[in-house]
């Protein structure tokens, strides 16, 4: 009897028991819904015109017709480079995008002050030409090549391409680089077996000017040919968005809900590219038309995590090998990388 006594004992208090539990789980789920939510936070964000900032469009359309609430997103589209640093540098921005190696010369100028969250762009540089001449990068030597961008991406990717096709810029090509990309088209028309290099929306635009001049060859296809075989391969890497680093640290939520909204946001411009267009030209950025046609030649993307730090870093440490101040002197250290665990 007293065997059985305790058997029920014990039995009763594990129901006892259980039933607490399942009361402390109701009542702490209750409290967590009943929670007041996050208070909105600012967050300002920076683009540069382009491909840069043409995949953030339907994002900066949300917020602007007040449909996104969680955060108060504010943005701006800058014409060049030079309006973009001094606002990340001072503070009067928290998030930017930013051509890839800005992002490594801000890291390095700031002692760290910005990480890199997501790689926006990648290639969007072709060599275009009047005629069928160039069918792959070998059939470029002897040839002159119009290009802008000396010092700076366009310079280094070129070269890298050529190296890696065994041809030697200095001795093989004859690059003439002109200080803007309607200098390199008006060389381009005016010569009878010239090629020119240019970005894409700027392609576009060059195509619909003369119906003579044609695609030859896209930059990034063959980056990544040079790389297919390689175990941690780069990519060529025009834009990135980059974080103020004491932002992300005092605002990890709302810099995690700005990725989210922009990851969106890439999807549906590369899904939507009609309506997409007419959002690039509702912010000033080109022409719906030039972007419609532009759209699936810009490699816009978002890639973040441990796919962005690879192909990121690759990138990184072919403008390095090339020149080490194109990069702001050294190679950014992994915390550099936002790669959330």
């Amino acid at each position: 009897m007293k065997k059985l006594l305790c058997v029920l004992l014990v039995f009763v208090l594990g129901v006892t028991a259980l039933l607490a539990g399942c009361g402390n789980s109701k009542e702490e789920t209750a409290k967590e819904a009943d929670a007041p939510a996050a208070d909105p936070v600012d967050v300002k964000v920076i683009a540069l015109k382009g491909p840069t900032a043409m995949g953030m469009v339907q994002f900066m359309d949300e917020a602007d017709a007040g449909n996104l609430t969680d955060n108060n997103y504010s943005f701006e589209i800058a014409a060049a480079v030079d309006e973009v640093t001094p606002k990340i540098v001072q503070g009067e921005v928290d998030i930017a995008a930013v051509p890839a190696n800005l992002s490594s010369v801000l890291y390095n100028n700031t002692d760290g002050g910005v990480t890199v969250l997501a790689i926006n762009t990648l290639g969007v540089l072709y060599i275009v030409e009047k005629g069928q001449s160039v069918q792959s990068v070998a059939d470029l030597k002897g040839k002159t090549i119009y290009a802008s961008g000396m010092g700076a991406t366009p310079e280094y990717a070129l070269n890298y391409i050529l190296r890696g096709n065994g041809l030697d810029p200095e001795t093989d090509v004859n690059i003439e680089w002109k200080s803007e990309h309607a200098e390199c088209l008006t060389s381009l028309v005016s010569s009878a077996d010239g090629v020119a290099l240019l970005p894409q929306p700027f392609v576009t635009t060059a195509l619909a000017k003369d119906d003579s001049i044609r695609v030859a060859l896209d930059l990034n296809e063959a980056w990544d040919a040079l790389n297919a075989d390689a175990e941690d391969g780069s990519s060529l890497v025009t834009g990135v968005v980059v974080v103020r680093t004491a932002f992300l640290e005092e605002h990890p939520e709302a810099v995690a809900a700005f990725m989210e909204h922009y990851r969106d946001s890439v999807d549906y411009v590369n899904a939507n590219v009609a309506e997409a267009a007419q959002l690039i030209e509702k912010y000033d950025i080109v022409p719906a038309t030039v972007a419609e046609k532009a759209l699936p030649a810009c490699n816009i993307v978002f890639i973040d995590g441990a796919e962005m730090k690879t192909k990121l870093s690759g990138y990184l440490q072919s403008l390095f090998d090339q020149n080490p101040k194109a990069v702001g002197g050294t190679l950014p250290a992994d915390a550099f990388y936002y790669v959330a665990s």
